[in-house]
């Protein structure tokens, strides 16, 4: 039987939840070996329909925001396509990152339909920006120590893989990511740090509420797995504190 997904916030025309990393959204042609998938687990536990209005890749974790109705999907699904959402992700790269760096690179797009030269190239823009660094006494390739930074990032446009791409790109890629990243980097965590996912998190939210049409501001937690690590590295202070920003008096709210 599965866990219930945490609950970050609810009202009578949306809800958030945490999503684990490994859980898909939906069902995809692309993962057809997953069984388990978000939409139907949240439908089951809420005993209501549920319409997702963004996604985020299967092995990404973090924050996921989910319509009540069609209608009220409808309107989120055109807040997110017209970039009227502020998504923030943390994520833990290879290396020193910039300490801020607006990263505007076409990607083409991924849909295993075609080959990918033959997809169009898409306008891509992420904002990165260096939180904290880690210097441990381990040799992993030629160099006697391994460094790794936390990132911020701010994806201003919602490309498949954006981050990832993005990333790796420019000399950083994510630990934990099997396509951009370096193995014996990803080996390390998962065999040395006991984090072997990928080490991507969306971490906030804000939007104005369909409906109230006021600021709601949302913030998820990281997994057990991340938080131990950030610990470890001394990142505390940056660890993301669950707080919501309630649109009326009346909304019902759950912090999980």
């Amino acid at each position: 039987m599965s866990q219930p997904l945490p609950i970050l916030y609810q009202d009578d025309h949306l809800v958030a939840v945490h999503k684990p990393t490994g859980l898909l959204v939906h069902r995809s042609p692309l993962a057809s070996d997953a069984e388990e998938f978000l939409v139907q687990r949240l439908r089951d536990q809420l005993g209501q329909r549920v319409y997702p209005v963004h996604r985020l890749d299967r092995p990404t974790s973090g924050i996921m925001i989910l319509a009540l109705s069609s209608q009220i999907a409808s309107r989120l699904g055109e807040a997110f396509s017209e970039h009227q959402i502020d998504k923030r992700y943390l994520a833990v790269v290879r290396g020193i990152g910039p300490v801020e760096q607006r990263i505007d690179r076409p990607l083409r797009e991924e849909d295993g339909s075609r080959p990918k030269a033959q997809m169009p190239a898409m306008a891509a823009i992420s904002e990165v920006r260096r939180l904290d660094g880690v210097e441990l006494p381990v040799q992993i390739d030629r160099y006697p120590q391994a460094r790794y930074s936390l990132m911020s990032i701010h994806p201003l446009t919602g490309r498949r893989h954006q981050i990832r791409r993005h990333l790796a790109g420019i000399g950083y890629p994510i630990i934990g990511d099997a396509k951009h990243g370096k193995g014996n980097h990803n080996r390390f965590f998962r065999d040395q740090l006991d984090c072997g996912r990928l080490l991507l998190a969306a971490t906030h939210l804000s939007f104005e509420h369909p409906v109230e049409r006021t600021p709601l501001s949302l913030v998820c937690p990281l997994d057990a797995c991340m938080t131990r690590l950030f610990e470890r590295f001394g990142w505390n202070a940056h660890l993301p504190r669950p707080v919501v920003a309630s649109v009326t008096p009346s909304s019902e709210v759950t912090n999980s």
